[in-house]
C-alpha cells in the first residue's frame, strides 16, 4: 500500500513531528502536532491512534526517526509519509 492509497483512507491518522512553530506555518488539514522530541514520553498515546498513522515532517528525516523508535516499541501500522510537500500532493 503507497502513502496516496493511505492518505485516502478515512481512519488514517496524520502525525507532523515538526516543531510547532513549524506547525503554525503551515501543515496537513487534520494532522496532529507530536514533535519528534515527545514521540517517546507519548509512544503508547500514539500507538492507540486509529491506524493506520502516517507521520511527516519538513524533509521526511524526523518522521523516519519517529517512525522507527514506534515501530521498535511495536506500534504497528506506521509509516513515514516523508516531506509535507511530498504529502500535501499525495492528499489531493
Amino acid at each position: 500500500m503507497t502513502i496516496n492509497d493511505l492518505m485516502q483512507q478515512d481512519k488514517t491518522t496524520v502525525i507532523d513531528v515538526r516543531e510547532p512553530y513549524e506547525y503554525a506555518s503551515g501543515h496537513i488539514e487534520g494532522a496532529i502536532n507530536i514533535p519528534l522530541g515527545e514521540v517517546p514520553m507519548r509512544q503508547q498515546e500514539i500507538c492507540q491512534l486509529s491506524k493506520p498513522i502516517v507521520a511527516y515532517c519538513r524533509s521526511g528525516m524526523r518522521s523516519g526517526q519517529a517512525v522507527a523508535f514506534l515501530k521498535g516499541q511495536g506500534c504497528e501500522q506506521v509509516y513515514n509519509g516523508g516531506s509535507i510537500m511530498d504529502l500535501m500532493a499525495a492528499a489531493h
